[in-house]
């Protein structure tokens, strides 16, 4: 079972089975919140997911996509631990970058990229994911 938490670890999490998908999403919200030029994403059914402690608080937001997104992080030390929102119902979409295997992203390749065109010219696309100008359809 893949657990998680905040950089100061107040806030864990975990989730059983398999992601429903693995993505990078590239959108400029996804920047934002992440500090970085893309986020790393799993997307978990939300009966699989389980706050384990702490108490995130919470942005909403419409997205890029034009649906509302909410990001859930830690009040202490500001880590945006995962999102929930109109585009991924019944599933919560955790920041890969909180688990705690840092072998996890090596062992699992995303097999989407989403909103391509905000993708910085200096990075590649993935071999053989797919690639997509927005949101799944």
């Amino acid at each position: 079972m893949p657990e998680g938490g905040c950089f100061c670890n107040k806030i864990r999490l975990n989730f059983t089975g398999e992601a429903n998908g693995k993505v990078l999403c590239h959108c400029l919200d996804c920047r934002k919140i992440s500090g970085a030029t893309f986020s790393n994403n799993l997307i978990i059914p939300e009966n699989n997911f389980k706050l384990e402690s702490g108490k995130p608080k919470e942005i909403s937001k419409t997205a890029d996509s034009g649906k509302r997104i909410t990001s859930h992080f830690c009040p202490d030390c500001g880590t945006t631990l995962y999102r929930t929102g109109e585009s991924f119902p019944g599933a919560v979409i955790i920041k890969a970058g909180v688990l705690d295997d840092p072998s996890f992203p090596d062992n699992n390749v995303p097999a989407g990229e989403l909103f391509i065109g905000h993708r910085v010219k200096w990075n590649s696309e993935i071999n053989g994911a797919q690639q997509l100008s927005g949101m799944p359809s």
